[in-house]
């Protein structure tokens, strides 16, 4: 094993800012480089000016400021020549930035890297609401960013944001995992509620108010209905202002710069691969072949099975994620499946949520001998996995360059992919589902991903209106995964009608 290239995070930092102006909060830029000078504190100081590659996690806040990867290179004051930002604000970027990153160092190329990212939504929100005099809840930046675009065959079902189709996991696995409604609940409340916990007790997170898994789950004014069966408080939180970045050296630079060894942590390897990016175009929706070969590939490079690890951070969007990775890799439910606090209650800033979780892991992993974290990432709509192993001795590999795409593997696992048929009607099974609600709390409208007899695909419309299919995919009386039914023309979308 040659320090020389043998990657080690040395500096952690993270950012919250709660300006009582918005006009004087951080932008995005801001929270990047702060994070990184708290980074640099971190790890001792005088880094920055050395950084060799600077990458940067895309935000979207302040979408009209990018790229904003040379102008962080330049607010720390480092000329490096490797300056660029991930492929779009997807959750799985900052564990795939710091593989990079420990890949160069692994191959010689730079001796220090630099991964941060940042989002400012909530300071955005508030400026945008201000100028066009709205309410900052009508200034939504994920949803805004599909204004003034001709809503698709997707979106015009409801299909349109993450927290529209991440439901349609939830369900299918439900019904997967032999559970009804109210144990699919419960397992959700549990992974929350623990959630909370490490929220409250971490500084850093962004809600520090300990929930019990009813509280999860229950809808209340406070705790709306989202998109069934999620709450507000089972979804990501977006509306902050968060900053995080750490450093990634060689262990020898980390030696030879005096480092305390206890505040080393070592980088594994890592694994990543994909689903495709149409929602539409999978094979299924209880689990993805794509997540289980990222996790599966990540703990046997690293020599480790769930059980040996000390903490895990299973992204968490929305609880199917977790739900799915937990039985990937085993993780009981009594432990919590995050550092940091998760989405909702450690914040949801887009892309960089695993940056704040690679700084809590270092955090937590310092000063336990023989430690070991699993960090998972999931970007998109249930898309990118990447995951990675960091411990507090060397582990296997260690100072050896790697090839962290699984794609072929995951490709091969993967089952038939449906045909979307647009304008199928006739008989059907349902597939999976979800009901969309209003802020009153009041069902807007349903979709129905039905089976066709060919085992092809559709979507079917379920209108507010139509109470009785609402309560029956709702009420939990009788699983509706798996119920036939028809689809019928029913004015300017095919509908749902109960077999």
């Amino acid at each position: 094993m040659d320090p020389e290239r043998v990657a080690v995070i040395v500096g952690v930092g993270q950012v919250n800012d709660r300006p009582a102006d918005p006009m004087q909060g951080l932008d995005s830029l801001g929270l990047m480089v702060a994070a990184l000078e708290a980074a640099d504190r971190d790890a001792g100081g005088g880094w920055l000016a050395d950084v060799e590659s600077v990458a940067v996690v895309m935000q979207i806040s302040f979408a009209r400021d990018n790229p904003l990867a040379q102008k962080v290179a330049d607010r720390i004051g480092s000329r490096a020549g490797i300056v660029y930002e991930s492929a779009g604000p997807n959750g799985d970027s900052p564990i795939l930035l710091l593989n990079e990153a420990a890949n160069r160092i692994a191959r010689g190329e730079i001796r220090i890297a630099a991964v941060t990212g940042g989002e400012a939504l909530r300071t955005a929100s508030q400026r945008a609401a201000l100028a066009a005099k709205t309410a900052v809840a009508d200034q939504n930046p994920i949803r805004n960013l599909a204004k003034g675009r001709a809503p698709g065959y997707r979106q015009l079902h409801g299909l349109s944001a993450p927290v529209d189709v991440y439901p349609l996991y939830e369900n299918a696995g439900r019904a997967a995992y032999g559970q009804t409604l109210a144990q699919g609940q419960h397992e959700s409340g549990e992974i929350w509620s623990r959630f909370s916990q490490i929220a409250a007790a971490t500084p850093a997170a962004w809600i520090h108010a300990p929930k019990t898994p009813d509280e999860v789950i229950e809808p209340t004014a406070d705790n709306r209905r989202i998109a069934f069966p999620y709450t507000k408080l089972m979804v990501a939180n977006s509306s902050v202002n968060q900053g995080a970045g750490f450093l990634v050296t060689s262990l020898a630079e980390a030696r030879r710069r005096g480092v305390p060894e206890a505040r080393i942590i070592y980088v594994g390897r890592g694994a990543a691969a994909h689903e495709a990016e149409d929602f539409m175009a999978r094979d299924r929706y209880d689990k993805s072949p794509s997540m289980e070969v990222c996790l599966r590939r990540t703990l046997e490079w690293n020599g480790v099975a769930g059980a040996d690890l000390d903490l895990a951070e299973l992204y968490s969007c929305f609880p199917c994620v977790p739900k799915m990775a937990r039985r990937v890799i085993g993780w009981p439910l009594g432990r919590p499946a995050t550092v940091f606090g998760g989405l909702t209650f450690g914040g949801g800033p887009i892309g960089n949520y695993m940056s704040h979780a690679v700084a809590a892991m270092v955090d937590a992993l310092r000063g336990r001998a023989g430690g070991k974290g699993l960090l998972f990432a999931n970007g998109g709509y249930a898309t990118h996995n990447h995951a990675i192993v960091l411990g507090t001795a060397p582990l296997p590999g260690a100072g050896e360059a790697h090839d962290f795409d699984c794609q072929a593997e995951a490709d091969a696992a993967r089952g038939r992919v449906p045909e979307l048929m647009k304008d199928y009607a006739g008989p059907a099974q349902i597939e999976t589902y979800t009901v969309f609600y209003a802020r009153d709390g009041q069902p807007k409208s349903g979709v129905v991903v039905a089976r066709l007899p060919d085992g092809n695909r559709t979507l079917a419309h379920v209108p507010g209106e139509d109470a009785a299919t609402i309560a029956f995919l709702t009420d939990g009386a009788i699983e509706p995964v798996g119920a036939s039914g028809a689809v019928v023309a029913g004015g300017e979308l095919m509908a749902w009608r109960r077999g």
